[in-house]
């Protein structure tokens, strides 16, 4: 019997799997992909830990991979469990499927099922690989990455509108933690406020110049977190914040520019690099540039990377996140046509 998308979807999106709780997730698609023949395997993914990462789990992490039995595969269909908070489940009319997952990624996920499904009947060998993590760190792109099965291609899935992407833009994050000295605010001169050390280097920061890619367009930063202090009478001791870049080339001249810039005024850590990442054309598909970043740059050992799938990024990660039933459907002849061509023009 073939499988429905649209019903794998729903069930998908009413199962709570938020970043570092993707646990029944996991387990729900080792037991469904099992059910449809595959050898189903595990990758086990360490939780953080709880007192550095606001919202870590304590439940069990694992990454999917699921392909028939003895079989090395040319193609691997990949995206993610995870999802951005806050959970809701599944609602629908006519035209849309409602909720958290529904375009990332879990739409994605089943219409790489129904496509990996159609693709093994018809000869072409191919694998699943599904993960946790990317919405945060790539842990469980990471961790796939030390136990790769000899793919040639890998065709990862976010909401690109049904589009191939030429280009993801990398990220890049970064810690800024300032130190002072507390006194009361009555004798401001008695203290060191690590509040305005780091107001000071935030302006200069946004001030930067960034790089431009001509095809692809310019860096961004977001200032996205800031912290910081004790009380409004007392002169503040602490402050940090947490800016994330959106990179269009190497990460190097960003980060000497924004460590010059900061200077002394506070620690600079750079917790996350994923580069940005050119990709090519094939057939007559539509394309677009994906100023977004992905598991690709993490998955260098799974073949040569493609980016598609369906929904707008513009709804992912918001209240009203959606996905066409249409467009879902239409993504599982776009995997498997895009996959076939791969394979057999290799």
């Amino acid at each position: 019997m073939a499988i429905d998308p649209v019903e794998l979807t729903k069930r998908l999106v009413n199962i709570e799997s938020t970043t570092y709780h993707e646990g029944p997730a996991g387990h729900f698609l080792h037991e469904y992909l099992a059910s449809q023949r595959y050898d189903v395997e595990r990758m086990a993914v360490e939780q953080p830990d709880r007192a550095s990462t606001p919202g870590a789990g304590t439940g069990e992490r694992f990454n999917v991979y699921a392909a028939m039995a003895g079989i090395t595969p040319d193609v691997v269909l990949s995206t993610h469990m995870d999802t951005v908070p806050p959970f809701f489940g599944c609602s629908e009319d006519d035209e849309f499927l409602y909720g958290r997952g529904t375009c990332d990624a879990k739409g994605i996920i089943a219409a790489q099922v129904a496509a990996a499904d159609r693709l093994r009947e018809s000869g072409v060998k191919v694998g699943l690989l599904f993960v946790v993590g990317e919405e945060r760190d790539s842990a469980g792109a990471a961790v796939a990455n030390g136990s790769p099965k000899g793919s040639k291609f890998l065709i990862n899935g976010e909401p690109t509108d049904n589009r191939l992407a030429l280009a993801s833009k990398g990220a890049l994050r970064v810690e800024l933690r300032a130190k002072g000295r507390m006194a009361h605010s009555a004798y401001p001169e008695l203290g060191e406020s690590a509040i305005d050390k780091l107001v000071e280097a935030l302006h200069d920061v946004l001030a930067m110049p960034l790089p431009v890619e001509p095809e692809i367009g310019p860096s961004t930063l977001n200032i996205g977190l800031i912290e910081g202090g004790r009380a409004p009478n007392v002169i503040a001791d602490r402050a940090e914040a947490h800016i994330l870049v959106r990179l269009v080339g190497p990460s190097d001249e960003t980060k000497a520019a924004i460590a010059e810039t900061v200077g002394d005024r506070a620690d600079v850590d750079f917790s996350l690099d994923l580069p940005f990442v050119r990709m090519r054309k094939v057939g007559n598909l539509p394309t677009m540039i994906a100023k977004f970043t992905t598991d690709i740059p993490k998955l260098t050992a799974w073949g040569e990377p493609f980016l598609l799938g369906p929904g707008s990024i513009l709804c992912a990660h918001t209240p009203q996140e959606k996905l066409a039933k249409r467009e879902l459907l239409e993504a599982v002849d776009l995997y498997v046509d895009l996959a076939t061509n791969l394979v057999r023009n290799s």
